[in-house]
């Protein structure tokens, strides 16, 4: 027996389907919320994190109470680069800069866990915020003959330090405290980075604290998200895109060894999956089926 004319039995299983799974907005709205809570628990983790800053040792690049959002999965494929701001895990020599006291109620408690499971809470006592100034192999010391620090022997001009968040470049240099300008040359060890604070006066950081392991990175800082007047990209200064192609990490220079590229679009990859995953779950059609229609 031949099907009826104009009877297309694909495109009514697809319809049969879609009405089966429709649900009235009081079913739907709890399932949303659980799976828009269990993809932020997945991105915090593995893709994105939101940062709180709770000291001014990066002013006036970063203030007090800013959130940024840190890229994770950016240095599973190459290394930290000078110039970039990155989150990271300090050692045992890393003193905490901010010690705050928390409520130890329930409800303080409880908001506290949910927070840091979605990657909104403060961070940690050994959770840091630092911009990469040395790599392994290179000389960092401070000061030459302008006040600037010197990477291999060449001054930086630090634009985005203005004189009033240096330190005092009179002062003697002091190993347990960060208070001088001046520092001793120190040779960054390999599989290690030297990190300074913008905010140079009070930032505790390589200068007397030693450099950090880079697997201690948690990731890139790339944008300033809140306060929303504050909304910025957070880009390497031009002096250090300047200063990466007369200096390459040592790493890069040896041969044998492959440098691992930049890839500046994982950052752009992150909304266009949430936009798609939350289209297909208000829709009801499997992600992979959304995508399709789309290229259609």
């Amino acid at each position: 027996m031949e099907p009826m004319q104009g009877y297309r039995p694909s495109e009514r299983r697809r319809r049969a389907m879609v009405r089966r799974k429709e649900m009235p907005l009081w079913q739907e709205l709890p399932l949303l919320l659980v799976v828009a809570f269990c993809l932020a628990v997945l991105i915090r983790t593995f893709l994105v994190q939101a940062f709180y800053i709770p000291s001014g040792s990066m002013e006036n690049t970063l203030e007090v109470k800013d959130r940024v959002l840190v890229n994770k999965v950016v240095y599973d494929m190459r290394d930290p680069l000078r110039g970039e701001i990155v989150v990271f895990r300090g050692t045992d020599n890393w003193a905490p800069e901010v010690t705050e006291q928390v409520s130890n109620t329930f409800a303080a408690k409880l908001g506290r866990t949910i927070g840091d499971l979605v990657g909104v809470s403060r961070p940690g006592e050994r959770d840091f915020i630092k911009r990469v100034i040395g790599l392994p192999g290179d000389k960092v010391a401070c000061c030459d003959d302008q006040g600037r620090i010197t990477v291999n022997g060449d001054g930086i001009d630090e634009a985005y330090i203005s004189e009033g968040f240096n330190s005092d470049l009179n002062q003697p240099p002091n190993p347990n405290q960060c208070t001088s300008r001046r520092f001793a040359e120190i040779t960054v060890p390999q599989g290690e980075m030297f990190v300074m604070g913008d905010h140079r006066s009070v930032s505790q950081d390589a200068r007397c604290q030693g450099p950090v392991p880079i697997k201690n990175v948690i990731g890139r800082a790339f944008v300033i998200v809140w306060p929303s007047d504050r909304f910025t990209s957070l880009s390497v200064p031009d002096v250090w895109k300047t200063y990466a192609i007369d200096h390459p990490t040592a790493a890069a220079a040896e041969p044998g060894i492959p440098a691992r590229q930049d890839s500046p679009a994982t950052e752009a990859l992150v909304l266009p999956f949430l936009l798609s995953a939350g289209l297909s779950a208000r829709s009801g059609l499997p992600y992979v089926t959304r995508r399709r229609r789309l290229r259609s």
